[in-house]
């Protein structure tokens, strides 16, 4: 009864095993906006379902319908996560967060029940420190009565999608607030770190240079936008364009530098790139093109693509909660090895 969960700066996603093979995720927006409260909002939400909390005069809307209202009524919506960590500017983070984890997790079926999950690695371009926001969300979902543990977001990535190369590649995670990268051998990390950008320093920039709406920008991007389209200069989609051309020019950048830093082995090394932010169609065809102009010291075999209908486990956003799992049950069948039987551990797929 292992699960994953993926604590995004857009998205919150637990991952469980469900019948025979399959993988069933809860996912949550993280993210809530403020509303008034009174007696026909009140049963309208009740009505629909809808997760909030009430202060007062105040409701707090959480989750998706959070960032649908947002686009209703042109609001901001307020986000708990900043640069893929809990926001120091926003004093009611924690509490918003805890309940979209209690809500995606839900109570644990059995005592002990183990549950892995994602945390950014140190940025190599920023001061931000990562150690709050890791133990802060592990000590929530322990409240919840799971037994914790983290892992690098990137190497989660490596556990989703590389275990048909012996978990030995490149697991590259672009998320909302950060990008975290892993370089992995035989699921052991070589080179772990994040960089300060991701789908919401697009974002800012498109916004900054269109005089559009944050929140617009990014409802354009999710919905209306490919990179195998022609835009007209100055639209909104030509600008995403050139910023996410600039993100992945960046990451690959940081890339090599690292590796530069190592002494990699002398292996083929794939590369999985995830994320809600790579789910742009046609991200893939640029970052392959700019990869093999980037004359990397490794040799890197292939980019590995994920396909990406939503209602597929192997959709690039769903990655991280999913190797988060198969870390996961890799931790509880070992667990259920009596000791005196204790064979050396192998990664379960799922």
């Amino acid at each position: 009864m292992a699960k994953g969960l993926d604590v995004g700066t857009m998205n919150i996603i637990c991952a469980e095993k469900g019948k025979g093979d399959s993988i069933t995720f809860a996912q949550q927006r993280n993210a809530f906006l403020k509303m008034e409260a009174g007696d026909l909002a009140q049963n309208m939400l009740d009505s629909a379902k809808i997760l909030y909390t009430q202060k007062d005069e105040t409701i707090n809307v959480l989750g998706e319908d959070a960032f649908k209202f947002s686009n209703v009524f042109n609001k901001p919506i307020r986000r708990p996560m900043k640069q893929g960590i809990i926001s120091p500017d926003e004093k009611e983070s924690i509490p918003m967060i805890k309940l979209i984890i209690e809500r995606v997790l839900g109570k644990p079926e059995k005592e002990g029940e183990i549950v892995y999950i994602s945390v950014p690695a140190s940025p190599v371009d920023s001061k931000v420190n990562v150690l709050y926001h890791s133990k802060t969300v592990e000590a929530l979902a322990k409240r919840v009565g799971y037994q914790t543990n983290l892992i690098d977001e990137g190497l989660a990535v490596v556990f989703s999608e590389l275990g048909d190369f012996n978990f030995t590649g490149i697991g590259i995670s672009v998320g909302a607030g950060m990008t975290n990268i892993t370089v992995a051998y035989l699921a052991t990390p070589i080179v772990s770190f994040s960089i300060a950008r991701g789908g919401d320093w697009i974002d800012e920039q498109v916004s900054s240079a269109t005089g559009v709406p944050n929140e617009r920008v990014t409802a354009i991007k999710e919905t209306d936008f490919s990179f195998n389209s022609d835009y007209e200069i100055g639209s909104i989609q030509g600008a995403l364009a050139l910023y996410y051309d600039a993100l992945i020019t960046y990451i690959i950048a940081n890339l090599k530098k690292k590796l530069l830093e190592v002494a990699p082995p002398d292996v083929e090394f794939p590369i999985a790139v995830a994320g809600g932010s790579s789910r742009a169609r046609g991200f893939l065809d640029v970052f392959e093109k700019r990869i093999s102009e980037a004359n990397l010291p490794i040799n890197v075999s292939k980019v590995k693509r994920n396909r990406s209908t939503t209602a597929d486990s192997k959709d690039p956003i769903y990655s991280i909660a999913r190797g988060c799992l198969i870390a996961a049950l890799t931790r509880e069948d070992a667990e259920a090895v009596p000791a005196a039987e204790e064979k050396p551990q192998k990664a379960v797929t799922a």
